[in-house]
């Protein structure tokens, strides 16, 4: 089959955007021809233009990928709010009392925690940098995918063809790159969804993140740059719809209540939206010329914040790969090449994935016993300072096999 591209990419959001730029940014896969499919691409926000719902906490090691790629600059200047620290505390207990964890960069040896930023604006800035380093954008989703010996044939939505040496599929939970490659995905859902929206509050958030683990699931509030701050609330299916179909004033009150009243009264000052949650992993990251990234290969619980940072750990771990095959002479879409990227990316997520999965259930349900096991989970992990460590090290994305590109901070 012809090849017309070395890489093609479905999928525009951030982990398609991410590997897209990454790859004709990094010095070992710079030379190869690279195309992005993706049949809205964002683009970038005005500057009047108020935050979108959908925000995320960036991780160091995501940090430093916008960095390598040049993307982080625009990010900033629409608007990244550094948080300085954590506080996490149970339903039951008082934030500002013994049985609360807390997260301070300080006393951590780190410059913050991370950074809550607006998916769009990071959206924007990475296509942006990988189409002024020669990605071709082709505005269309994919239809088919034929394998061949040397090269994979892909269909368009908008009746063309591609042919490709790899096709990486960074195109979401509901992945048409994973089903038409046919890797089956194991999972389920959690009985609960996510009510977004962006708050004003009495107080000011002091560039501090809270959540408080409530019987019916987690409530966080992140700092915004503005000074509000955006509520990701994790409950039952009716208490969600009763809380996006409420007057606002009601809706206030109940999400004041529900906070504990830590930044005194809150305000809505956004749109209320819902959506399900659910865990989903695919039983492989790779078929053949077929790879896997971000939400495509596995789709987390929102309560640490972890699926971009996830989604941007496989990018940068897929460009090593591809990077070190190129530099032995290797077809990049051969299996022993995405094997080597499957098992890296597995013997990483799969942990993080279980421990998120795990804290879901333990901190789900109003039963005594599991309140009281939630409180000492939390006591315990404050308690311990090498654990504390390990954690958010973990959580920045610096701890384990991290791939080159987000090792350490640019030159």
């Amino acid at each position: 089959m012809k090849r017309d591209f070395d890489v093609l990419i479905a999928g525009g959001a951030m982990a398609g955007a991410g590997t897209a730029a990454l790859l004709a940014l990094s010095p070992g896969t710079a030379r190869l021809r690279i195309g992005l499919l993706e049949p809205k691409p964002a683009t970038p926000p005005a500057a009047a233009e108020p935050f979108e719902l959908r925000v995320s906490a960036l991780s160091r090691a995501s940090q430093r990928l916008l960095e390598r790629t040049g993307a982080w600059a625009a990010v900033v200047a629409r608007g990244a709010a550094a948080y300085q620290r954590m506080i996490v505390w149970e339903q039951r207990t008082d934030p500002d009392g013994p049985g609360a964890l807390r997260f301070d960069a300080a006393e951590l040896g780190e410059p913050d925690l991370g950074h809550v930023v607006e998916n769009r604006a990071v959206q924007a800035a990475l296509l942006a940098r990988a189409q002024a380093a020669g990605v071709v954008l082709l505005r269309a989703g994919i239809a088919s995918l034929v394998n061949g010996a040397d090269s994979v044939r892909v269909g368009t939505t908008d009746g063309r063809e591609y042919g490709a040496a790899l096709l990486v599929g960074a195109d979401g939970s509901e992945s048409a790159v994973r089903t038409l490659a046919g890797i089956e995905v194991r999972g389920w859902h959690y009985e609960q969804r996510a009510v977004v929206t962006h708050l004003a509050s009495e107080r000011a958030h002091a560039d501090t993140a809270w959540q408080r683990f409530l019987d019916t699931g987690p409530l966080a509030l992140l700092p915004l740059a503005d000074g509000r701050v955006s509520l990701v609330w994790s409950t039952t299916p009716d208490q969600a719809g009763q809380l996006v179909d409420c007057p606002d004033r009601e809706f206030d009150d109940r999400v004041t209540a529900a906070s504990a009243g830590v930044l005194g009264r809150l305000t809505v000052t956004a749109a209320r939206v819902s959506f399900a949650l659910r865990l989903l992993h695919a039983r492989r990251y790779v078929a053949p010329r077929v790879a896997l990234a971000g939400d495509a290969a596995h789709t987390v619980h929102p309560l640490a914040g972890q699926g971009i940072n996830l989604a941007f750990l496989d990018v940068a771990a897929l460009v090593d790969v591809l990077g070190q095959a190129l530099e032995a002479g290797d077809d990049l879409g051969e299996r022993r090449v995405l094997r080597r990227y499957e098992r890296w990316r597995k013997a990483e997520a799969l942990p993080v994935i279980a421990l998120l999965d795990g804290l879901q259930r333990m901190f789900h349900g109003g039963g005594t016993m599991q309140s009281r096991l939630r409180r000492a989970g939390l006591e315990l992990v404050d308690s311990v300072a090498p654990l504390k460590r390990a954690l958010i090290r973990r959580a920045l994305g610096v701890a384990g096999e991290v791939p080159a590109a987000v090792r350490r901070e640019p030159s």
